[in-house]
């Protein structure tokens, strides 16, 4: 498809844009409205279920419709994609208790994935490798915009509105998308003599399902060493072994086990992991530094993490139009991950007086290193790899950073968890403390003082402290102190092991081979492509 018109090119890329802000804004849109939902429908033990069975649903998704779409073309999973996505958003507006409202997420979750492996995917079709650069980073900003927009939208529902209007409120963009993709969205005739791998579906699905809840539970509802997770762990190590035997053996396979011996491809998946853990796992533990250390708001907070995503919608914007330009990536690829290690690391060394006029430009050197690079590692391996692999290709990358969040998010919780223990039982040899403890007044509460979560319940804790006598309210600061003092202690350490994982995806970038990125005029010519009524003349993408 890249010999399409200019301006047909364009008008395609406005509806992709559109299919993909609709899945965007409706995955962020939850997070500042879940706990009122949640407050409706009960069910707070498995309130940790919808944000885990969206990524679950969606993540098998995108690698499985990212090989199929190399065989029926791009057009039918992306309309498929938003029909069930919008589905799904208008089911759980429905929602009547937290099992229906887990299920509808999941049925989202299928429909995201659909959606964003075809969207990504469709900009290699579209342009040359030397042009991709620029849309990918457009695309990325996307992102960026839908994380800003999204939860305060969301925040403004819940205090305003019904809850369901969450879901509900961006449906008509949802339409507006379909009917855009179904008009100007060309279609693709099925590669003959290709065949579905259904076995290797099942077995690579049960690999990605049971890692996921592995590294999902583990260190949070089960012990790392606990039967429930060494068992998950079994099953996909299993599950892994028995996919490589039957993909060796596969006419079609869903992941073609040649791809890793691409250097680029397998560096560049690596890469993706390893930003994966840095990305998602650090910027997951801003929010707690800024409302447990600190002491400010929600509200406050998103104020303040809106300023490393401004500049990850900027640098994602400005990598593209660099890349584009010049046509190199691995030099834009290592400064920007530089810049991003240098944050991570000036974050590590945040303590209770740090200002947030600080925070705020250590997040923004964060969001444009991040912005600057990130961009960067989706064109690799599609610049690495045949057309017609381009579709699993593309996938594969977004599996792996993805499986990298889950990963960074579970060994950084178990990290957190782990330092602030040790700082407790520090905290708790103190003479304050044992004096507060001795006080036959705040004897009662210490228990649960002892609990950081407490510092990210403004309401509870300022309720608890109304409870307290005059006197022992010199002792409830103190231990509040040593909390956020405990708390700042712990992320200080997940941030520098953040900062270790982006040197490493550093020093893996060395040894990416830079492939010259080909521009349309370097194409050899062929039949243009038309577009009549939805249909491509030519069987070439």
């Amino acid at each position: 498809m890249e010999h399409l018109s200019h301006k047909e090119k364009i008008t395609i890329m406005i509806a992709i844009i559109a299919a993909m802000f609709f899945a965007a804004v409706n995955q962020t849109i939850v997070g500042n409205a879940l706990p009122k939902i949640i407050s409706d429908l009960g069910g707070l033990d498995y309130y940790s279920w919808v944000f885990t069975i969206y990524m679950l649903t969606s993540a098998i998704t995108t690698i499985l419709v990212g090989k199929l779409s190399d065989i029926y073309g791009r057009k039918p999973f992306i309309i498929i994609g938003i029909l069930i996505f919008s589905v799904g958003a208008f089911l759980a507006g429905t929602s009547m208790d937290i099992v229906q409202l887990i299920i509808y997420r999941g049925i989202q979750g299928f429909g995201a994935g659909m959606i964003m492996s075809t969207a990504f995917t469709a900009v290699g079709d579209l342009f040359a490798p030397r042009e991709r650069g620029k849309w990918q980073g457009a695309m990325s900003a996307v992102f960026g915009i839908s994380s800003v927009f999204g939860p305060t939208l969301g925040g403004y529902i819940v205090d305003n509105l019904e809850w369901k209007w969450v879901f509900w409120v961006f449906l008509p963009l949802g339409i507006v998308a379909l009917v855009l993709i179904w008009k100007l969205f060309p279609s693709t005739v099925k590669k003959a003599g290709e065949k579905v791998d259904y076995l290797g579906s099942v077995f690579l699905s049960a690999a990605i399902t049971t890692a996921l809840l592995a590294f999902s539970w583990a260190g949070t509802k089960y012990d790392w060493d606990s039967a429930q997770i060494l068992s998950l762990f079994g099953a996909t190590a299993l599950s892994l072994i028995i996919f490589v035997f039957v993909e060796r053996k596969a006419v079609s396979p869903i992941l073609p086990l040649d791809l890793f011996k691409n250097s680029i491809f397998t560096i560049s998946n690596m890469i993706g992991f390893v930003i994966g853990v840095s990305m998602f796992g650090g910027v997951m533990y801003v929010p707690y530094f800024i409302q447990g250390v600190l002491g400010y708001s929600a509200t406050h907070s998103s104020f303040l993490t809106m300023s490393m995503t401004l500049g990850l919608v900027f640098a994602s914007a400005l990598g593209g139009q660099i890349i584009s330009k010049t046509g190199k990536y691995k030099l834009q690829a290592i400064v920007g991950l530089c810049i991003s290690a240098a944050g991570l690391y000036l974050l590590s060394t945040m303590n209770v007086e740090t200002s947030q006029y600080l925070l705020v430009f250590y997040l923004t050197l964060v969001g444009f290193g991040i912005g600057i690079g990130m961009t960067v590692f989706t064109l690799t391996v599609q610049n690495a790899v045949d057309q017609k692999l381009l579709g699993v290709a593309t996938a594969s990358s977004q599996l792996f950073r993805s499986v990298g969040g889950t990963v960074g998010v579970a060994i950084m919780g178990t990290l957190l968890n782990s330092r602030m223990k040790d700082k407790m039982a520090s905290m708790s040899q103190t003479g304050d403390t044992n004096q507060m403890a001795a006080s036959p007044e705040l004897a009662g509460k210490m228990e649960s003082l002892q609990n950081p979560q407490l510092l990210l319940d403004h309401e509870k804790l300022d309720g608890l402290k109304n409870t307290l006598p005059k006197e022992a309210i010199p002792f409830f600061e103190n231990v509040i102190l040593k909390l956020q003092d405990s708390l700042s202690y712990a992320l200080s350490g997940v941030f520098l092991f953040v900062t270790i994982t982006m040197v490493l995806a550093i020093l893996l970038t060395f040894f990416i081979k830079e492939i010259p990125l080909r521009s349309a005029k370097d194409q050899p010519a062929v039949k243009k492509e038309k577009i009549n009524t939805g249909k491509l003349q030519s069987s070439e993408n």
